[in-house]
């Protein structure tokens, strides 16, 4: 194209654009609003501005990471307060070791663990304990394996939203964990043998005092080794969770944020054909009822044999799966929404069709609540947290399905 050519036409455009200018208000132009724009438009009628913006109505979440905090970071660890390199504390048998003890308002964030310890079972040996705000009894009383997950007393990596066991023995912990006054946290042997080293750390913040409605974090344990099977269940029907496999019980005001799953199948076929029923503020009847335990955890069809580990849900360890002496471990979050209660709350699961089969279940809970927490039941000893793997069949189905 010649250079005149062009010339002629910018001119030309230019043209057009101050004709559209002259017939079609700036604010059409700008993609402003219409209504305004056309009333700025008509004859005798004042021109209205545009809205003002205020500098706070930007979307909150590109915000969210730079908007500044209040609050003061601290650490609870095992680092060598001599400045050398032996960041650990050992721990005898029936001795405890505090890991934080602190007065004040704040927040448990993260934990971390790793352990090095002669004992083949420290997982279900060594047990986890927290107090909040001076209460009497631990809101947290859990075998330290079974908080996180891996609750047959063996080490496997894996991730979720608020549990994670990274390579080779690392135990992480995301729960948060407020308390008004107080916090203590130990970790007690009950084992026989001494823990040569325990590293940890526990990461918090501090304010100067916590709002008010905010529930206190708990973790309880329980097992079943081996679940009892209702008489006369083959083939029957279970409506009320009677003889169900109990997770949790509390009562109060609060809610359920999940919980972690292990078994050892004491016969051959799929164990998971028990349904979750879960029980609010007294209901005779679930008022959530679940279709099977693989669903449950979210996945579907005895979980195809494939182990699988996600933000919410998970069955990240399977050896043996649907075969006498088959282990699992398994969890479900439920942080896109929270069982709430009121008044109290029972969270239960059956053990096959209308508690049919006499496989071994060993669990942790996990919720908030208001204090005073109900009584826990008494922690099993031991030797009787251990899993044992069976070597005879059951008395339950033989062979089940998919739900």
């Amino acid at each position: 194209m010649h250079p005149s050519d062009s010339n002629e036409g910018l001119r030309a455009r230019r043209k057009l654009l101050g004709a559209m200018a002259s017939a079609i208000p700036a604010a059409a132009l700008l993609g402003l609003n219409a209504p305004n724009a056309a009333a700025s438009a008509s004859p005798g009628t004042a021109a209205v501005e545009p809205p003002h913006m205020p500098d706070h109505a930007a979307p909150e979440e590109f915000l969210a990471q730079a908007r500044l905090r209040s609050y003061k970071n601290r650490r609870s660890s095992s680092w060598d307060r001599t400045g050398g390199n032996g960041d650990f504390v050992t721990v005898e048998p029936s001795q405890a070791a505090t890991l934080l003890e602190i007065d004040g308002a704040g927040v448990v964030t993260h934990l971390w663990f790793t352990i090095n310890s002669p004992d083949p079972m420290h997982l279900k040996n060594l047990v986890l304990k927290a107090w909040w705000d001076g209460e009497a009894a631990p809101s947290v009383e859990v075998p330290i394996g079974d908080f996180f997950g891996l609750g047959l007393g063996q080490y496997f990596t894996y991730q979720s939203a608020l549990t994670a066991v990274a390579p080779v023995k690392a135990l992480n912990a995301y729960f948060q964990m407020p308390f008004a006054r107080s916090a203590r946290i130990t970790l007690i042997n009950e084992g026989k043998f001494r823990t040569d080293s325990l590293y940890f750390a526990i990461d918090y913040v501090t304010f100067p005092m916590l709002p008010a409605g905010i529930g206190r974090f708990h973790a309880q344990y329980r097992q079943a080794a081996p679940c009892h099977v209702t008489p006369g269940s083959i083939d029957g029907k279970n409506l009320t969770g009677a003889d169900n496999y109990v997770f949790m019980e509390a009562t109060g005001k609060g809610h359920f944020v999940g919980v972690t799953h292990s078994v050892v199948q004491h016969e051959d076929g799929w164990f998971g054909e028990g349904d979750d029923m879960i029980f609010v503020d007294g209901d005779a009847l679930p008022t959530i009822n679940g279709t099977g335990t693989e669903d449950y955890y979210n996945g579907a069809w005895d979980f195809g044999g494939e182990s699988f580990a996600y933000m919410h849900n998970g069955a990240p360890y399977m050896m043996n799966p649907e075969r006498l002496g088959g282990r699992y471990c398994l969890y479900r979050w439920h942080i896109e929404s929270p069982i709430a209660f009121e008044k109290s709350i029972r969270a239960t699961i059956e053990h096959g069709t209308a508690n049919d089969r006499s496989d071994s279940f060993y669990s942790t809970a996990y919720w908030y609540q208001t204090e005073p927490h109900a009584a826990f039941p008494a922690l099993p000893t031991p030797e009787d947290r251990v899993p044992q793997i069976p070597h005879a069949g059951g008395t339950g189905a033989g062979s089940g399905g998919a739900s």
